[in-house]
Order: structure tokens, then C-alpha cells, then sequence
């Protein structure tokens, strides 16, 4: 069972060049979850006031429920405090639980994503592998995301037992996440809800909140886990290959790539780096002669061409 191939620091940076990727800030982390937090009451409010806005708000606020996943994914990684109970506390209950994952049950499932990425024992495996598929295929996955039926799957019929594997792309990095929760998810989900009620807007929990972890946040997080590593060559024996890197513009950042996800790259080389410093740390390895190797796309869209070229 090899681990996957890796880079040190020291092989492209000084002592003095390092230093700064790896001191963390105890403010920032907790300040992005209320970044997160804000926006999507923000857009909620929005919805509320101006409903012709629905269809933006609810590509905003499911936008910021993948926001809370990667949080949760910095959480994962100590990332989000330098004390870890406060970590733990931050990562799951105001990013995790709310979107229906568990910390403690997502850590070690994607740290053994981060020693066997792109290997044979890699978890995430199964969300690169099929690819690239048909344009057909693609559509189908899209629609399933679109119409409520990943999110179903996920959700629901994972929840109670209904799928007996995980070795399903709809299922893969959600079920494990998922099905362990489903208690909290339901408890900080009821509280919303009743605040809503108090405030005199019941149906915007359904409109607001559900309707956008039922369709955007599914389709966002498929687009994050192809953009990541579907179609990667070398990415099983390059360490500066075993991740793609996607330049975002202003609008994929709203609407698809917040908190510097589109960095995986700079990620997977080095998986501590806290992920408001992975820009920096972009601009740093690209320097390097061995930066060069790296996969850097231009854009979701060129993502989406690459890993739907499949005649």
C-alpha cells in the first residue's frame, strides 16, 4: 500500500522563504466562517425582500454552503484556529453539521485521501477516475445535481442505510460525511427553521436554505471535485501533478470556487499551509523550475471541456 509521492519544502524554498506559509492566524479562520455565514444571511435577507432575486440567492447561498464544506476541510486540516478545540468547535458545528457533514468523521477519511491521493487506497478515487466521460454523460450528472437527486441520494437514502457502498461518485465524499450526522443535522437545521418562523418568513428555510443544498451545492461540488483531479496526467507519480490548480475569475469565485478551493495544487503539496495563503504560495511554486510541472487550468469551463472530451 505506497503512499503518494512527496514534495518537501526545503527542495524549493529556503528557512527564511518557508517561514511565513507556516504560521497560522487566530483570527482569520473564525472571521472567514463569519464571511460565510454573513453572506448567506445576506442573500436570505435579499431573497426576502426582492423574491425576483430568488434565483441568484439561491446560487449565492448554496455557493456558501460549499463555502462551509471547505471550511470544514480547513477545520480538517487544524487550518481554521491554532487551538484546536476551538478548531473542532468552529469546523463542526457552524460549517459542518449545518450542511449535514461531521468533522470527526471527515477527517480521517480525507486524510487518507491527502497519503494516497490518486493511488489505488485513495477514498476520493472514485470522483476522478471515470473521467473524462461524454458530453451526454456530464449533462446526466448535471441534471441529477439540478433536480434534487444527488442531493436525495446523499441525504436521504444514505442516511437511513439505503446503499451498502460508498464506491458511488454521488455518494463518495458526501455519504461518509453524512450519514454519521444525521441527529445534528436535523437538530441546527430545526433551529433555523424556527428562527424563520419567529421572523415571520417559514418558507424561506425551503426556498433559501433547502432548495440550495438540494441543487446548487450538489453541482458545485461536483464541478470543485472534477476541477481538482479528474484528468491529471501523472498525477499518481508527480507530487507537483497529484492536483490541478484552476484560475478563477471574480464570478467563479462567487459562484463556484470559494475560500481559495481552486488552489488544490498548492494543497495537496503541502496540505498544512492555512488556504488564505495558498494565492501566495501559487505565485511562489510557479516561480520554481519544479512549478512549472504543475497543472493550472484557466477556467471551470476549460475543466468542464477537458474531462467531457470523451467521444
Amino acid at each position: 500500500m505506497p503512499a503518494a509521492p512527496r514534495a518537501r519544502p526545503l527542495d524549493l524554498f529556503t528557512p527564511d522563504e518557508w517561514t511565513p506559509f507556516q504560521t497560522r492566524s487566530p483570527w482569520i479562520g473564525p472571521l472567514l466562517v463569519l464571511h460565510c455565514w454573513a453572506i448567506i444571511a445576506l442573500a436570505m435577507a435579499a431573497g426576502v425582500l426582492w423574491p425576483i432575486l430568488i434565483p441568484l440567492c439561491v446560487a449565492v447561498v448554496g455557493t456558501r454552503q460549499l463555502g462551509l464544506a471547505i471550511l470544514m476541510h480547513e477545520a480538517a486540516h487544524g487550518g481554521l484556529s491554532p487551538d484546536r478545540r476551538l478548531n473542532d468547535l468552529l469546523g463542526h458545528w457552524l460549517c459542518a453539521v449545518p450542511v449535514g457533514a461531521s468533522l470527526a468523521a471527515y477527517r480521517p477519511y480525507h486524510l487518507a485521501h491527502h497519503k494516497y491521493a490518486q493511488q489505488a487506497e485513495d477514498p476520493d478515487l472514485v470522483l476522478s477516475a471515470p473521467f473524462p466521460v461524454t458530453r451526454a454523460s456530464l449533462g446526466r450528472k448535471i441534471l441529477r445535481d439540478l433536480t434534487g437527486q444527488t442531493f436525495f441520494k446523499q441525504r436521504v437514502l444514505f442516511a437511513f442505510g439505503s446503499f451498502a457502498s460508498r464506491r458511488d461518485e454521488d455518494l463518495a465524499e458526501g455519504a461518509v460525511v453524512t450519514g454519521r450526522s444525521v441527529a445534528s443535522f436535523l437538530l441546527v437545521n430545526l433551529a433555523l427553521l424556527l428562527v424563520l418562523v419567529l421572523a415571520g418568513v417559514w418558507w424561506a428555510w425551503f426556498v433559501l436554505w433547502l432548495l440550495p443544498m438540494a441543487t446548487w451545492f450538489p453541482l458545485v461540488t461536483r464541478l470543485r471535485n472534477i476541477a481538482e483531479h479528474a484528468c491529471v496526467e501523472g498525477s499518481a507519480t508527480d507530487p507537483f501533478r497529484a492536483a490541478r490548480t484552476t484560475r478563477a475569475a471574480w464570478w467563479e469565485r462567487a459562484f463556484i470556487a470559494p475560500y481559495w478551493v481552486n488552489f488544490h495544487a498548492e494543497h495537496h503539496l503541502f496540505m498544512h499551509v492555512p488556504c488564505w495563503k495558498l494565492p501566495a504560495l501559487h505565485r511562489a511554486v510557479r516561480a520554481r523550475p519544479q512549478g512549472r510541472r504543475m497543472e493550472v487550468a484557466p477556467g471551470y469551463l476549460a475543466v468542464l471541456a477537458k474531462a467531457s472530451a470523451r467521444s
